[in-house]
């Protein structure tokens, strides 16, 4: 360290790479908690945790999870579909935008969802699929420009909702966010959790820079149809 710079080695000195060690942990913790508390000021009096206590909407709006080699939705994806079947049953909605990954050929989010939906009693000209919701923003912002949704239900896990419901307000649509809470894997859970509060942070840089998603196109009429 004796042939480093004079300014240098003051800097890293024990006591002032504590300082700024304990500075950075700060600025981190300042801008995950003000991430987090927009994300759910933003989503705050839009949020439900039963298809009994949603509001009503024309489309439903399903996020995507992951699928198994099988075509078998995870458990937390099951969870999102049978919350959205439960909504069209009850009439709360009229259509269901499912939307997911299908980046890659061999793996397709939206049709499994849409499969199950259809194994479990949705008649397959309620359901809509958009193949490039590659993440909440794109989803959101895909069912808006490309879909024409102006208002809408957020189907997600509970730990979700608030995140997508904001990211959905963001880009105009009208929606109300519905969580689902039992079909959690409490191994998987605490992981997820954790990963929702620092997506909070990219959710911020979403709704203020509103950002075109990475695939555009023509105006689809799907949801269109399957509302009427």
């Amino acid at each position: 360290m004796s042939r480093l710079p004079a300014p240098l080695r003051r800097w890293l000195r024990p006591r002032r790479l504590i300082a700024l060690c304990l500075a950075g942990l700060m600025l981190v913790a300042v801008l995950l908690g003000g991430s987090v508390g927009w994300v759910r000021l933003r989503a705050d009096g839009h949020l439900y945790y039963s298809a009994a206590a949603a509001p009503r909407a024309p489309v439903a709006l399903v996020f995507g999870a992951e699928v198994y080699p099988d075509g078998s939705p995870s458990p937390f994806l099951a969870g999102r579909l049978e919350l959205a079947r439960q909504l069209f049953v009850a009439g709360k909605v009229r259509a269901l935008l499912v939307t997911g990954d299908h980046r890659r050929w061999r793996y397709d989010e939206p049709d499994a969802m849409r499969a199950w939906l259809v194994d479990h009693g949705v008649p397959m000209e309620r359901i809509v699929t958009d193949y490039a919701g590659f993440d909440s923003y794109q989803s959101c912002a895909r069912a808006k420009r490309i879909f024409g949704v102006r208002r809408a239900l957020v189907v997600s896990q509970d730990f979700h909702i608030p995140r997508a419901t904001a990211l959905c307000r963001s880009v105009g649509i009208d929606a109300d966010g519905v969580g689902d809470t039992g079909q959690h894997r409490w191994d998987a859970y605490p992981r997820n959790w954790v990963r929702e509060q620092f997506a909070d942070v990219k959710a911020i840089y979403s709704m203020v820079v509103r950002p075109d998603p990475e695939f555009l196109g023509r105006r689809e009429h799907g949801v269109d149809r399957a509302v009427r």
